[in-house]
């Protein structure tokens, strides 16, 4: 462990600074990868990790969902990512029903596959229906178990900051031969 720290008294001030630009290219590159998905398919959070079982038997905890968010009408059996008020983590269900009002403001009606009711008790007070500003996105593609390395560091939370301590110790230590 204390290895580590001679290392870096070792290194010259040169290597430092190559290293230190070495990991601000890799957060920048991410940052930059983020934001083209979110250009691409017109949605704040392209990517995201289903958190609970209500989808089984069709998505399942720890699969990773690819949205999108064009203006193409959502119809009955799309699955999509909501978020309600008062509350922090998005919400994946299937639309069951579609509400066209006299104005023509379209609203949603969902349902967890694996749940008995629609998501009426879960949206926010006085909330009968979904409408586009509450939608994140459709659900477009997913890799079945992908993000379950997502759910682990959520559910571990000192695992999480050991894990960016570790990465963050090695890029910068690491020597390029």
């Amino acid at each position: 462990m204390f290895d580590i720290f001679r290392d870096v008294r070792q290194m010259n001030k040169r290597q430092l600074a190559n290293q230190v630009l070495n990991f601000l290219l890799m957060v920048c590159t991410a940052l930059m990868v983020w934001r083209s998905l979110n250009l691409i398919t017109w949605c704040d959070s392209p990517i995201v990790v289903v958190l609970s079982g209500s989808m089984e038997p069709l998505v399942y905890r720890g699969d990773l969902l690819f949205l999108t968010n064009y203006d193409t009408p959502v119809r009955v059996g799309d699955i999509v990512v909501f978020n309600v008020a008062d509350k922090e983590i998005p919400i994946v269900h299937r639309v069951i029903k579609i509400h066209e009002g006299k104005n023509g403001e379209v609203k949603l009606l969902t349902k967890g596959d694996n749940n008995r009711v629609h998501d009426r008790p879960l949206y926010a007070s006085g909330q009968d229906w979904l409408t586009k500003k509450d939608l994140i996105g459709r659900v477009r593609a997913w890799f079945p178990y992908a993000g379950i390395f997502t759910i682990l560091l959520n559910d571990f939370p000192k695992a999480k900051y050991l894990l960016l301590l570790i990465m963050g110790l090695t890029s910068l230590l690491k020597r390029e031969e």
